[in-house]
């Protein structure tokens, strides 16, 4: 199956259609709205369905990582897994796309998961409980979505996670001593933009040009260096989630690019190793850069039909063996 991006040009993820036709070709109903998280905060979310909604055979929620939305080049992925059998959603995250807060700031993680457990639960609510439901997640959203799957409650039956942020390349990284001053700084101007990196989120993580540029033509588009005190918290969020992969025990897809320069492969190769999960399977293409979707169209089809493989496979394993998680 052909990823829409394909569909793409430069200046819009939907190429010379409208909103309305994109969908409309792809055989998608699509709606959003402004939701009101516990503190106050309006979030924009989105959902995608398969017409008709008797094609469906499970649920996905999206997750997106940092300094990126739902929207864009990430509805371009939630569009792919939608055509092929699954009621999708997205959030966008404090700080992110459409919703409040103030841009790219996560001085702690916390309130965000909060965010994303409650949506997607009210999501999930909305369709039969003996569908199985997957969380499909990149980079940030990645650390995001192991959160989720740590918590006690609700349980997912799949957790794919690309280009995974279980640890920082060190390619990336403030250079030494910056690194270890970073907790002074974030305690003194936790807001700024203070932290150095070793290039640009674009620069290291996009491969094809055009797609850089598309990138950039998003109108909601902001090349800053990372906030002190996000900057901090991600490092943190690292450390936590690589003292718990033995607690991971969800079936787990990792795919992850092999020329990675921002979040670290052998991060996500020890998360591989170490989860107590039965079934997980590790996927590192070579010469691919932290943004997937920014390869050639045979590499981004390659890549995202494995993605949609093992999501169909596991969602129909699950329908065939009655198992569902319903409300708990």
């Amino acid at each position: 199956m052909v990823h829409p991006i394909a569909d793409a040009n430069e200046q819009s993820p939907y190429g010379n259609l409208s909103p309305s036709e994109f969908y409309a070709r792809h055989s998608l109903s699509h709606s959003s709205e402004f939701i009101i998280n516990s503190r106050g905060l309006k979030l924009f979310t989105q959902t995608w369905t398969p017409r008709p909604p008797a094609n469906i055979i499970g649920v996905v929620a999206v997750v997106h990582g940092f300094a990126a939305e739902s929207s864009w080049l990430m509805e371009l992925t939630a569009v792919h897994i939608a055509t092929s059998g699954f009621a999708t959603c997205a959030i966008d995250h404090q700080g992110h796309g459409l919703s409040e807060g103030l841009s790219a700031h996560i001085p702690d993680i916390n309130p965000i998961v909060d965010d994303c457990a409650s949506y997607f639960d009210s999501f999930r609510a909305r369709y039969d409980s003996t569908l199985p439901a997957f969380l499909y997640a990149e980079s940030l959203g990645g650390a995001i979505a192991l959160l989720l799957t740590l918590r006690k409650g609700r349980k997912w039956n799949g957790l794919v996670l690309n280009g995974a942020m279980c640890g920082i390349s060190s390619k990336f990284k403030p250079p030494w001593p910056l690194e270890h001053l970073l907790f002074i700084v974030a305690l003194t101007v936790p807001t700024w933009h203070v932290v150095p990196t070793r290039g640009t989120l674009l620069d290291v993580s996009v491969k094809e040009e055009w797609k850089r540029r598309l990138v950039m033509n998003n109108p909601r588009w902001r090349l800053t260096k990372p906030r002190a005190a996000t900057a901090r918290e991600l490092l943190r969020v690292c450390s936590e989630l690589q003292g718990r992969f033995e607690e991971v025990d969800v079936p787990l897809l990792l795919v992850h690019g092999g020329d990675d320069r921002m979040c670290d492969v052998s991060c996500v190769e020890e998360l591989h190793r170490r989860a107590a999960s039965g079934d997980k399977t590790l996927k590192v293409y070579p010469g691919m850069w932290h943004v997937m979707l920014g390869e050639k169209q045979d590499d981004v089809d390659k890549v995202f039909g494995d993605v949609v493989g093992w999501l169909r496979t596991r969602a129909l394993q699950a329908q065939n063996a009655g198992v569902g998680d319903g409300p708990k």
